[in-house]
């Protein structure tokens, strides 16, 4: 799940001209299985209600209790597979960071790990009712992600006593970014010295690049998709670290890829847009 204020994959958003972020607002859910859905509606600035503790985007809101994030959904699924999306997700955090990392020198970019441990509980309809591990993280940025990326893969794997994270990124001037960073069940977020080895891993259905951090002897693989796209994959995939193997959530991002104008008409079937809103209360 992820809420956008500027919905930086909404082709809407690209075609605006990317000036006016809070009239192209999302709350996107993303479910697998045979009942999944994928939900990504950009809707304008009347939709968009922020107080100190709410985030809502038309029918759907995140709550922050002082303790959990509760997360109200009301969304209606894209293509193929139409169809309500309605429950809620509550993820409480084991502790909340205060670490910042810059992706670009000038902060231009930047990640913020709020809870890189936390548990979620999820009860949508229709059908998906559990409880497990989670996180809870934000990017933050003033300039199209294209405009400063080529590429990036990034990766939270949880292991007996601390979560790791790992970034790995190609600015568009070919500088890169390698971030290695663990937390422990205290919140306490440390860069790790020297991480395992970047390894190269098999190509998506669309091709896309991926690679991960696994130890030397070792091999990465993916366990699951969760999404896929021409420019984009989200998987749970599996890995060794420190000796232990663990499963994690990861993404890769082609973003040369994503520039090319050709992907918006394509994305606009699954993102559709919906400019007016009115709140009832």
């Amino acid at each position: 799940m992820i809420a956008f204020i500027g919905s930086v994959f909404s082709p809407w958003y690209r075609w605006s001209g990317r000036k006016d972020p809070q009239n192209h607002c999302c709350i996107n859910l993303v479910t697998t299985g045979r009942d999944g859905r994928f939900t990504m509606t950009d809707r304008g600035r009347s939709a968009l209600r922020q107080s100190r503790d709410t985030f809502e985007v038309g029918p759907s809101k995140v709550h922050w209790t002082g303790t959990e994030l509760v997360i109200d959904v009301d969304e209606w699924g894209a293509l193929p597979k139409l169809g309500k999306l309605k429950g809620r997700i509550v993820l409480t955090p084991e502790a909340v960071t205060n670490a910042e990392v810059k992706l670009t020198p000038d902060a231009g970019h930047t990640w913020r790990p709020f809870a890189p441990m936390a548990k979620v509980e999820v009860n949508l309809a229709p059908g998906h009712s559990w409880t497990g591990h989670g996180y809870f993280d934000a990017n933050f940025g003033t300039r199209a992600l294209e405009e400063d990326f080529a590429f990036w893969t990034w990766g939270r794997f949880p292991l007996r006593d601390r979560t790791v994270c790992f970034y790995d990124a190609v600015r568009l001037d070919g500088t890169k970014v390698a971030l290695a960073a663990q937390s422990d069940h205290a919140g306490v977020v440390r860069e790790i010295e020297n991480p395992p080895p970047l390894v190269k891993m098999k190509r998506t259905p669309w091709f896309v690049r991926r690679e991960t951090r696994c130890d030397p002897g070792a091999t990465p693989k993916g366990v699951f998709s969760l999404l896929e796209a021409p420019f984009y994959s989200r998987a749970l995939m599996e890995t060794t670290i420190d000796g232990e193997v663990s499963v994690g959530m990861h993404e890769a991002l082609d973003l040369v890829r994503f520039r090319q104008p050709a992907l918006k008409p394509m994305l606009a079937v699954r993102v559709p847009r919906r400019a007016g809103w009115k709140f009832k209360d």
